[in-house]
């Protein structure tokens, strides 16, 4: 690798990283380092970019996935943490299990389920987001009424 390659892949790793630090070539990085949440935390199932980011998939889903109806998510309510799983040496990807009930556009009512994996974002920067609407996982991806989820 070139010394100019080289420069250029630290400046981009500290420019990702929210830290800053200035980190050499040889040092890796952790994506767990990236985000902490305490065991006993909740709220992020309730964080603004989390709704945001289910309400943008779910739209693009409607949208794309054929014969589904075309409603939006207008409203998260009795969003609640079911169950947290810390990382740890065997597993070192923290999750938080979450369930909520959203409105739609159709004024019907369904559950939602989500999943918040700790640094599993793009490029492991940041967090990853799944989620499964009740009556709208047509593929069985979760493997039918959200179990996967749950």
């Amino acid at each position: 690798m070139t010394r100019f390659a080289k420069s250029a892949l630290a400046a981009l790793i500290s420019l990702c990283t929210p830290l800053a630090a200035p980190l050499g070539i040889t040092q890796a990085v952790h994506a767990a380092d990236l985000t902490v949440y305490s065991e006993d935390d909740g709220s992020v199932c309730g964080e603004t970019w989390v709704l945001s980011k289910i309400t943008h998939r779910f739209s693009y889903q409607v949208h794309h996935v054929p014969h589904l109806p075309e409603v939006a998510i207008t409203d998260f309510r009795d969003i609640r943490q079911h169950r947290y799983e810390q990382a740890s040496e065997e597993w070192p990807i923290g999750r938080h299990y979450c369930r909520a009930t959203v409105s739609l556009s159709d004024g019907r009512d369904r559950s939602i389920f989500y999943l918040i994996e700790e640094g599993q974002g793009f490029a492991s920067i940041g967090d990853n987001v799944e989620f499964c609407v009740s009556g709208f996982d047509r593929w069985m991806v979760y493997n039918g009424r959200c179990r996967v989820l749950r």
